[in-house]
């Protein structure tokens, strides 16, 4: 439940900071007349989120052979794995660009009446950050093989959904600032984290594929302490791809992500 109501509450919170900065921004233009048509856009963009995450579930349903199931499952992890890290580094610094650029672009289509134009930028962002979840959703289901239930995963979306829909809310209908800048440096440190194990999940399923080597099959084995079958084991080997007797390969990967990228992601803070 938790990493789910972690990435629904990230993705939700961009994709509705933007479709309110732009209804802010409208409104600053004396353009309010123009607010339907990014409502249409947001809801045209979650609509075709689903849609997308319904071919891409028959999509994954249709590869019955085990060994290609393994090939598909370890690119997903992988291209997660990418986009996490692009997220939670990247885009720390491109964040004041994204919202000017945004501002240029409606200040030019209602100069314009552009309409298709207004539907399109809230379709795309609501669109992004959708299609962003079902690629993380569907990286921590395959990661956590069955330890997450449909149902947990669920009840964890829409509350993390909830709860950026209401911080936006407050961030443009209150009078006190809201800590953004803390909240997506500590978050970004947590993705990266959770990036780190489902990168450790890809190196285990394309050994498992063959296309790795396994090399020293159990490194050490720590279960006598804490158990990754245990019940708070389970819940770190699904949510951060813990082992409790690793593989050497598996060690070393997740070991160098987590010191390469924390260490870009602290100078990339210290340098904001």
């Amino acid at each position: 439940m938790l990493p789910s109501f972690l990435i629904t509450l990230r993705e939700g919170l961009e994709a509705f900071l933007l479709v309110g900065i732009a209804l802010s921004y409208l409104a600053k233009l004396n353009a309010r007349h123009y607010n339907k048509y990014i409502y249409l856009g947001a809801f045209v963009g979650l609509l075709l989120s689903l849609a997308v995450a319904v071919v891409f579930q028959v999509v994954v349903d249709q590869f019955s052979n085990e060994l290609y199931r393994n090939y598909l499952m370890a690119g997903i992890l992988i291209f997660a794995t990418i986009v996490l890290t692009y997220m939670a580094i990247w885009m720390q610094r491109q964040a004041k660009n994204q919202v000017a650029q945004m501002q240029k672009e409606l200040t030019d289509m209602v100069s314009t009446g552009n309409l298709w134009g207004l539907i399109l930028l809230s379709t795309l962002a609501v669109l992004r950050e959708g299609f962003e979840t079902i690629l993380f959703f569907s990286a921590l289901m395959y990661s956590s093989m069955g330890e997450f239930s449909t149902q947990d995963a669920l009840i964890g979306a829409i509350a993390g959904l909830v709860c950026a829909l209401l911080l936006v809310w407050v961030m443009l209908k209150g009078t006190r600032n809201v800590p953004l800048r803390s909240f997506f440096r500590w978050t970004s440190l947590f993705i990266i984290i959770i990036a780190a194990g489902l990168l450790s999940s890809a190196i285990n399923m394309l050994q498992a594929a063959h296309i790795l080597p396994i090399l020293h099959a159990q490194l050490f084995d720590i279960s006598h302490i804490l158990d990754d079958r245990g019940v708070f084991g389970t819940f770190l080997r699904a949510l951060f791809g813990y082992n409790s007797s690793p593989g050497l390969l598996q060690l070393v990967v997740w070991g160098g992500y987590m010191f390469t990228f924390t260490f870009f992601w602290h100078r990339g803070y210290k340098q904001a």
